[in-house]
């Protein structure tokens, strides 16, 4: 086992691979992370997907299979099972942990991301698609997709809420999850069956604020605001699930919806790149990290200074950044729309890469 992974894992941060493929499953290699590397779980979109169907190979079998399906019908049927592999692969973990870890992500379709209903039916279907305990269903914090996850929740599936840059919006996310719960347990649910993460994007935000910054002449404040807004809404965190509303929810099994790291690959490569790992160390968070940044951080990685109680902290440079003239609130709205239109370039890319295998 990696001495630092290891310590990292000690710290209390579950560990998740940002990556799934079928050669990743069929070489061992995931296994291997999984003995070597504390790594505890797993996340795909459909950047990661279009990635990994590119390699027609590895599908070549399957595709052959499944016949005369639609394009749509083949992408389901390839991704489901690969995460439905994953989280074979992952069900001693996911039952030690009781829950807890284990767990594989599939996303919704991201064309539906401002359209509840459709994400609301396939988050189902992908569900009943998977059929394992242990899948997470990522659906995108839009508006619209606001009362999908709590609809998903009520519903008693197991829900990563993807795409989330602003605290205003997270907050807005934990209450749709405590939503979703009161609905659960009104239906007579088992409520500590129900597991949730709020993946909160980093390094994207330090990209695009540190471009405003330089444009403002003010790169005093260049690559601190990924890591303060991260310590503005692990405040936000403590702060939610310890009101009486959750309590309420706790007594009855309720589990916390953790806060997930995402975007945690360092993207200036004038800053350390185990920064968004090392400067968010906390009991309790799930950090999902590219291979790229857990070789890195297995290498050279240090724990740096816990977050609990850091809420001030990274509220007042977020203050200074706003009073230098960046508009965050924009900045946030940006970073959210960018993130749903990579997506759909993605999967319009997955599609094509799917449609040409189909042909082959």
């Amino acid at each position: 086992m990696n001495p630092r992974l290891k310590a990292l894992s000690d710290a209390g941060v579950s560990i998740w691979l940002d990556d799934l493929s079928r050669a990743r499953i069929t070489s061992g290699g995931l296994a291997e992370l999984i003995k070597d590397s504390s790594v505890v779980g797993v996340t795909t979109n459909p950047t990661i997907f279009a990635g990994a169907l590119s390699n027609g190979a590895d599908y070549a079998a399957q595709l052959t299979e499944l016949g005369d399906v639609s394009t749509a019908e083949a992408i389901k049927q390839l991704t489901a099972t690969d995460v439905r592999d994953a989280c074979d692969l992952f069900a001693p973990i996911y039952q030690s942990s009781e829950g807890y870890d284990g767990r594989v992500s599939i996303e919704v379709e991201p064309g539906l991301a401002h359209d509840t209903e459709a994400t609301t039916k396939q988050a189902a279907e992908l569900y009943k698609l998977v059929d394992r305990d242990n899948v997470l269903i990522k659906i995108p914090a839009t508006l619209a997709g606001l009362p999908a996850i709590e609809a998903t929740i009520a519903a008693g599936i197991s829900v990563n809420v993807t795409l989330i840059f602003s605290v205003e919006r997270y907050r807005k996310v934990m209450d749709a999850y405590m939503a979703g719960l009161e609905k659960a347990a009104a239906a007579g649910k088992d409520l500590s069956k129900i597991h949730s993460v709020a993946s909160f994007f980093i390094s994207r935000v330090d990209s695009e604020i540190d471009k405003r910054l330089g444009a403002l002449n003010h790169p005093e404040l260049a690559g601190k605001a990924g890591v303060a807004n991260g310590l503005v809404a692990f405040g936000a965190y403590q702060e939610v699930f310890a009101s009486e509303r959750f309590q309420k929810l706790a007594a009855k099994g309720a589990n916390l919806q953790r806060p997930l790291w995402a975007s945690t690959g360092t993207k200036n490569a004038a800053y350390p790149d185990t920064l968004y790992v090392s400067d968010l160390v906390a009991r309790g968070v799930v950090n999902t990290m590219p291979e790229k940044t857990m070789q890195a951080f297995a290498d050279h990685g240090e724990l740096g200074e816990p977050i609990d109680g850091r809420a001030a902290e990274g509220q007042a440079t977020l203050d200074k950044i706003a009073a230098a003239g960046v508009p965050l609130a924009e900045v946030f709205d940006q970073l959210e729309t960018e993130g749903v239109d990579k997506f759909v370039a993605s999967w319009a890319e997955l599609v094509e890469s799917v449609a040409s295998a189909m042909k082959r």
